[in-house]
Formats: structure tokens, sequence, C-alpha cells
């Protein structure tokens, strides 16, 4: 298993396969204010790519070509919140995708626990640490300790993913779910056109 560290983009050449489980760390949670810091993607081999984001950097050709590559599913865990920063930030609409958050809480309903290490500490029994979660991500130069965490939140996604369809073809929800994944891209757009709260289905 490797970690390897970009600076600013995808190098030239670098094949992630079909199916690509991505991951963003930024300064906080608000798209609009808080700047991207760090992409993670797996192709699921176990070994990982972080692509440092510079600030101030808007665009990352190589990167925003793969997330909006339609024969490429890309893979998050709660990615309303990675497609609404990637948008944002390299103005990349990531699509098709896929988000484990949203296939547990609709197939693992006998639980309120849906985030990453509740999963694989659940489904895949082991540890996940978070102790860097809360970390200075904006640093020029990230720790051993911080490479190491990033690339964890990215290496157990396909493997939830495939445990997840199983359970959601158990209970005959695979299609449900795939229709939440295709308007996931909506949703992260109308998070940054202004309704991050509000449910634009309800009556009032």
């Amino acid at each position: 298993m490797a970690n390897h560290l970009h600076q600013r983009d995808l190098p030239e050449g670098v094949d992630l396969g079909p199916v690509v489980a991505i991951d963003c760390e930024t300064m906080g949670l608000h798209p609009h204010r808080d700047r991207l810091c760090l992409v993670q993607l797996s192709g699921g081999d176990g070994h990982a790519h972080l692509v440092q984001v510079a600030v101030g950097q808007t665009e990352a050709p190589n990167l925003s070509r793969l997330l909006t590559d339609t024969s490429i599913l890309k893979l998050f865990h709660y990615g309303r919140f990675d497609i609404a920063v990637l948008h944002n930030t390299f103005g990349a609409l990531a699509a098709p995708v896929y988000c484990t958050k949203i296939a547990s809480r609709l197939v693992r309903t006998y639980t309120d626990r849906h985030g990453l290490r509740n999963l694989v500490q659940d489904l895949l029994g082991s540890d996940l640490s978070k102790q860097q979660q809360s970390s200075d991500w904006g640093t020029p130069e990230l720790s051993r300790a911080q490479i190491d965490y990033a690339a964890s939140d990215v290496l157990h996604l396909h493997r939830l993913r495939d445990m997840l369809d199983g359970m959601l073809a158990r209970e005959g929800r695979g299609d449900l779910a795939q229709a939440c994944f295709d308007f996931l891209p909506t949703r992260a757009r109308l998070d940054l056109a202004g309704w991050p709260e509000t449910d634009i289905f309800a009556h009032s």
C-alpha cells in the first residue's frame, strides 16, 4: 500500500479504473467560506492518490476530467458536501456518483450510526482513526499522520459499496438508492445556490 502526494492536480496518465473513491479535506464545513485543501482518490487497489490544493487554486484539469467522465463512477461517503466543494472550487460537477452514507441510511434502518467510522466498524470489522479529522488541512506541509488519515478515508469505500449493494438488493431498495445517487449532484448545486436546509419538495 502506498500513498502518493501530488501538488495541484493528478499527474497525466494516472488510471484509477472505472470506480474511483473520492474524499475531500477542507478548512471547515461551509463550501463557500472554507476552501478545499486536499482531494483523496483511490481505485480500490489499496493505493491512494492525494492532491494538495493551493490557496486560490481554481483549476485542476486532470482531476476535473475525471470528475466529469461519465464512464467513471465516483464513490463518496457523504458525497453531498464533497461534490459541492469540488464544484465550487473547480467548476466540475461530479457524475455519476455513489454515496455510502445514503446507501447506509436506506438499508441500515436498524441504526442511526451512518458515519464512515461506524460503517467500517460495523461492516468491515476494522477501526478507523478520526484523530486527524479536525487538524489544519491548510498547512503547506502535511504531517505523515495527516497523510495516512486522509488516505484511510478512501481505502475502504469500494468494499463498503459492495456490502451495501448486497444489502440494498436484499431489501429491494437498489432502484431507490440509484435515484438518490442520480439526484445528488443537483442536491449539491442547490446547496451552493442558497437552499442548503430547505426541503423544496415540502408543502410549506
